[in-house]
């Protein structure tokens, strides 16, 4: 392999490039090594000196600074005395050590071997030095393909995506050719660089360049074009990428999966972990897999088949891994779990930042605020710093839960004690803390005094808000704002015209509905999922095309009937906007997939079992009030995850305490 690395074999054998770059800067050096890679000043091909000899055996054994001083008498090192010196200043961290090497390189001349070169960009981008590593490439008079991706490898990974593309752009101009390293870094860089132009739209120009060059074949390529698609939400195209991909392996799959799960796609996601088990059975999942398996999951409230998931990652040994672990917590309490998720917290040997903020998590979607900030506080106590994540948490919690003044002193604290700038998130969830509480005035001050503009969604938390307290003024603000920041989300404009229908103004509802139709906008379906008997069932709302929807509708019928003489039940039917007679409102409001999902628990669960059920947006007030009816008259526990918290429906009671 080390041989594979000389700039003189691969001008006589291009094709082994992917062979001699894959192997970093960073990896460990045989003890046996022998350099036998030429510099492009070639050193004269005599025995290595004692010196060098003595700085080699330095260098493996650890002792950096000896070796340097004994560089210091060296005028002549050999190429691998060099490249182990650099490897080592990377190895210990070394930047000071790095420079000197450097600057003994630049004075034997060596600094223009393309190979060494390479070795230096790397050595910097180790030691986190991106100004060096790009000086180190300016002075190189002689670039290589490996020296090439060895700056763009830098600058993709650490998000300076507009001088990469500069010079992805000088690269193409003179002819040097792309390899399959240059377009994963080139890719790379389009998800993790913040772009003037749109990454998605230079990722597109980089599929096109790979197509034209023969490299839609390359396993490693595409499923780095796969993960570009992902990150935008292209879920078609990233899925036509990898129906193309002639050859799949595990990260491939789990690239896919990946992209379902993070794209809210779940059941896509678990549907392509069976195909990966059935179809790619050489293929076998690793923890990254499991993570995006676990995470769908929990977005689909899937208990049964969370717990069944959970006993493959036992047995297959991953679980000491950390980010399993969070996941796992994280889909147990979404699955309305919390003792289950505590349980596998409590049973970690290791703890990071991140297995905290996952149990804040669960805590505070279920509405116990005060046992969220406990943990925080643990978390602390423990000699765990707290992240940007773990503020967005525990601020969440709190939203949840009303505790106003316990927000507004853990935001505060964010940078006075623990020097982390406030982010747009946080903002937004102070927003929304402040709003839920009906401190409206509060939330907008607090936007005036953003250091920077606000964005979606911290208008967005406000219009949520002012949909809760009816507040016009301030709603149409926010919606101006939003209508210019996200002009093609139909949810802030149903928002809007919820509000005004609330404050009876039909002409301002119908010039929204209006407003949604010229812009060529439609409302996101309500939805929403149950497991039974391991299972998953999805329902859309009026879904009258799902063969057993008369059979749910008749048990509804009868549940609301029974309700209304019973329990004094009046349909909500003011949420509903539409030119429409009570009866017909009351059908509409039938149609709700969360009723329909619960009619269908009813009937194929057995008495006295939990029902779970997942919506993808909030929940109704009329389907929450028919589900706290339900529960009570049923003797059930109703367990229902909307886009915004937990709800345990028992009794006739909603553990949010109707605050959601």
């Amino acid at each position: 392999m080390w041989v594979l690395h000389s700039p003189l074999i691969v001008r006589q054998a291009p094709f082994q490039s992917q062979i001699c770059y894959s192997c970093r800067a960073s990896s460990r050096l045989p003890d046996s090594f022998v350099s036998l890679n030429p510099s492009a000043n070639p050193v004269k091909d005599i025995k290595s000196s004692s010196s060098s000899q003595l700085i080699e055996s330095l260098c493996k054994g650890g002792n950096l600074k000896q070796a340097i001083q004994v560089l210091s008498g060296e005028p002549n090192p050999t190429q691998q005395t060099c490249e182990l010196l650099i490897y080592s200043c990377a190895q210990q961290n070394s930047l000071s050590d790095a420079l000197y090497v450097h600057r003994h390189l630049v004075h034997s001349g060596l600094d223009q071997d393309p190979f060494l070169a390479t070795k230096l960009i790397n050595m910097y981008y180790e030691l986190g030095s991106v100004d060096h590593a790009c000086k180190v490439f300016d002075e190189t008079h002689e670039r290589t393909i490996y020296v090439w991706n060895a700056i763009f490898r830098t600058l993709a990974m650490a998000g300076h995506g507009k001088e990469l593309f500069d010079l992805y752009g000088q690269m193409n101009s003179i002819g040097v050719p792309s390899d399959r390293f240059t377009y994963t870094y080139v890719l790379k860089a389009c998800v993790v660089s913040e772009l003037s132009v749109c990454p998605l739209r230079k990722g597109m120009e980089i599929h096109a360049h790979i197509l034209r060059h023969g490299y839609e074949a390359n396993i490693h390529v595409m499923t780095t074009l796969l993960d570009v698609y992902a990150k935008f939400g292209c879920v078609s195209y990233a899925n036509s990428v990898f129906g193309a991909m002639p050859v799949k392996n595990y990260v491939s799959w789990s690239a896919m999966i990946a992209c379902f799960a993070k794209n809210e796609k779940p059941m896509k996601a678990l549907a392509f972990f069976q195909q990966m088990m059935l179809e790619a059975r050489e293929s076998v999942p690793n923890s990254v897999t499991m993570v995006n398996v676990v995470q769908a999951c929990g977005a689909l409230a899937s208990l049964e088949l969370g717990k069944l998931i959970h006993g493959y990652i036992l047995r297959r040994g991953l679980d000491s891994i950390l980010p399993v672990l969070s996941a796992l917590i994280t889909m147990y309490g979404r699955c309305g779990e919390i003792t289950l998720g505590q349980r596998v917290f409590d049973n970690m040997k290791n703890r990071d930042v991140v297995s905290w903020n996952s149990l804040i998590a669960i805590y505070g979607i279920h509405g116990f605020g005060k046992k969220a900030i406990q943990i925080f506080e643990n978390m602390i106590h423990q000699g765990v710093s707290p992240s940007y994540i773990s503020f967005l948490t525990v601020l969440g919690a709190c939203s949840h839960a009303g505790l106003v003044e316990e927000g507004k002193n853990l935001f505060k604290s964010m940078h006075s004690k623990y020097r982390i700038h406030p982010g747009m998130e946080h903002y937004a969830c102070m927003v929304d803390l402040l709003g839920r509480a009906n401190r409206l005035d509060e939330a907008m001050k607090l936007i005036e005094d953003m250091r920077s503009e606000p964005g979606p969604t911290v208008w967005g938390s406000l219009l949520g808000s002012c949909r809760i307290h009816c507040n016009v003024e301030l709603a149409e603000k926010a919606s101006t704002m939003l209508f210019e920041l996200e002009p093609k989300n139909a949810g802030n404009y149903v928002l809007l015209a919820d509000i005004y229908a609330e404050a009876k103004m039909w002409n301002n509802v119908k010039s929204v509905k209006k407003l949604l139709e010229t812009r060529g906008l439609q409302k996101i379906p309500g939805c929403s999922w149950i497991e039974v008997k391991r299972k998953i069932y999805s329902f859309a709302s009026v879904d009258e095309n799902n063969i057993e929807f008369d059979e749910l509708r008749a048990l509804l019928i009868k549940l609301l009937t029974e309700m209304k003489e019973q329990h004094g039940y009046i349909p909500l039917t003011n949420i509903v906007h539409y030119d429409l007679g009570e009866e017909e409102k009351e059908r509409v409001l039938l149609g709700h997939s969360e009723k329909l999902a619960v009619a269908f628990g009813l009937i194929n669960t057995g008495k006295g079992e939990t029902i779970r059920i997942r919506k993808n947006l909030r929940l109704c007030e009329d389907c929450h009030a028919v589900t706290k009816f339900i529960s009570k008259f049923a003797n059930r526990e109703i367990l229902v995850r909307d886009v915004n918290r937990f709800h345990r429906f028992r009794d006739g009671v909603c553990s949010c305490g109707d605050y959601w």
